[in-house]
């Protein structure tokens, strides 16, 4: 009898959606994860919930209804991660014809279905905070409705539903070699520095871009020829307007670039798309991409925008599957699983391309293709909430207050961050605390050590950066000195046999 029904490598959002809704249905489910959970791509998207505007214009129905159908269901899954926004496309007169822009946002507004979010409009820029940060000559916009994401935090939130329903989450651990052998799969782990062996009647190959290079050096068979790798990159910026709308901004070259609220004090800009050669976790921006964005967006803001101005980037491959002629902003980012295995032989399945928003959906078609395999339940991920997302969509104002009135030493703004992360768990984390002082040390900002505690217990936080820049953004608001501090106190923290029973406890 084989460990595990199924083991998954990858610890993206596709890796972590399959591992969630195959162990809810009662596989036995290894997820394992060379670095941490959402190191890659998929905590380098431009953050959104949505359908993919642009996309109508390549024909892309299938994906936009698709995606749109799952903005209103992720939030209420996770109405503490997702966030309804209203997005401003200003008119641009040379570039899509206005009844162009008009006829898109009618389809974007139906294909999908609505009960939440608001219909699609036509503004005047003269009037109002929308048209102040822009020049003069943009008199006419469109606003229409989509979904801001922590686009990490739902990676880790899926891994943490996953483990609370039996799966073995691995990070930090690499599969060097995977074998089919007897009907099963014979996988060789290596985490830090131990060997192991486990057997899974199913692997799924969700490395992202990553992907060919595991079929080559770990399962030993071809890449596919029609295998893409594209490159996208974001800077953030100092906050360049004083509303909660994002914008979508068209260019010349066909491509939209977007200018979205993030983390308080700052603009999100992105993002580009390029073709990609090289080592997918060494990738970085690269000094004409960041100009790209800054001339992009200072073609509409009145206050130009240059690469003095940029304080963080950060970058992502996508796996894609499309033919090579393709431009790389033309490619499909619609999924592709290839299932390969005959008679007698354990299945192998390789997922291509996907989107944050169609994870879900993604996961479900994984197990459809794998149902020949074993015997499953229904689906069932889309009536169940993500850990934390068990309230009303539009209850993250009351769970603040109720937050403030439990500890009443947490300012508003600490509050809200804590809520948008945590949810109705935020009880778990704060414990008995009545004062300040019970969270323990500060690290700048309002990160306190309970807060990096329970992170290392419950989700798999290991290094400063797991902290900072994937289950939060505080590492925008932390100096250097701080982040030293925290990496320490988490390097001792972790060496501890406490620290490191409980973090084995969360991942069984």
């Amino acid at each position: 009898m084989a460990d595990f029904d199924l083991a998954i490598l990858g610890g993206g959002i596709n890796g972590a959606a399959i591992a969630r809704d195959a162990a809810g249905r009662g596989l036995r489910v290894i997820l394992v994860e060379q670095g941490d959970l959402a190191i890659g791509t998929s905590s380098a998207s431009t953050k959104l919930i949505h359908g993919g505007l642009r996309y109508l214009e390549h024909g892309a129905l299938r994906l936009v209804r698709e995606a749109l159908r799952e903005r209103e269901l992720l939030l209420r899954m996770a109405p503490h991660l997702i966030r309804p926004g209203r997005f401003v496309l200003p008119y641009h007169a040379g570039l899509r014809p206005g009844w162009q822009l008009r006829l898109a946002l009618f389809i974007y507004d139906h294909l999908g279905g609505r009960e939440i979010l608001r219909d699609s409009d036509v503004i005047d820029l003269t009037v109002g905070s929308v048209g102040v940060p822009l020049k003069r000559q943009f008199r006419t916009g469109f606003e229409y409705s989509d979904c801001c994401v922590d686009d990490s935090r739902l990676v880790v939130l899926n891994a943490v539903d996953a483990a609370e329903r039996g799966a073995n989450i691995r990070t930090r651990t690499r599969c060097v070699r995977a074998d089919r052998q007897d009907g099963r799969w014979w996988l060789v782990l290596n985490s830090h520095g131990h060997r192991q062996e486990v057997t899974a009647r199913a692997l799924v190959n969700a490395t992202g871009p990553w992907i060919g290079r595991v079929s080559e050096a770990v399962l030993r068979r071809p890449v596919p020829s029609g295998l893409r790798l594209v490159k996208g990159s974001h800077i953030v910026v100092r906050r360049l307007f004083d509303h909660d709308r994002a914008y979508i901004f068209q260019n010349a070259d066909g491509r939209v670039v977007f200018a979205i609220p993030y983390e308080g004090e700052f603009t999100l800009v992105g993002t580009t798309d390029h073709a990609f050669r090289g080592e997918p976790g060494a990738v970085i921006a690269q000094p004409q991409e960041i100009t790209y964005l800054c001339r992009a967006v200072s073609e509409y803001f009145r206050d130009p925008v240059g690469p003095e101005h940029v304080i963080w980037t950060f970058s992502g491959v996508r796996s894609l599957y499309a033919d090579r002629g393709a431009a790389p902003k033309d490619l499909s980012r619609d999924y592709l699983l290839m299932l390969d295995g005959g008679r007698g032989e354990a299945p192998l399945l390789s997922v291509y391309g996907g989107k944050i928003t169609t994870a879900r959906r993604l996961a479900e078609a994984a197990l459809r293709r794998l149902r020949p395999f074993f015997r499953l339940p229904p689906a069932w991920t889309h009536r169940v909430s993500l850990p934390g997302g068990d309230f009303p969509w539009d209850g993250v104002d009351a769970l603040v207050q109720r937050a403030r009135g439990l500890w009443p030493f947490l300012t508003e703004v600490h509050a809200r961050r804590l809520v948008h992360a945590y949810g109705t768990r935020l009880d778990r984390l704060m414990g008995g605390a009545r004062r300040r002082e019970d969270l323990g040390a500060g690290f700048g900002g309002d990160l306190t050590a309970a807060e990096v505690d329970y992170l290392m217990r419950h989700e798999w936080a290991e290094t400063g950066d797991d902290v900072l820049w994937r289950r939060s953004k505080l590492g925008l608001h932390l100096t250097p000195d701080e982040q030293g501090a925290l990496a320490s106190y988490m390097e001792a923290r972790g060496r501890g046999p406490s620290a490191q029973a409980a973090h084995t406890v969360s991942a069984s």
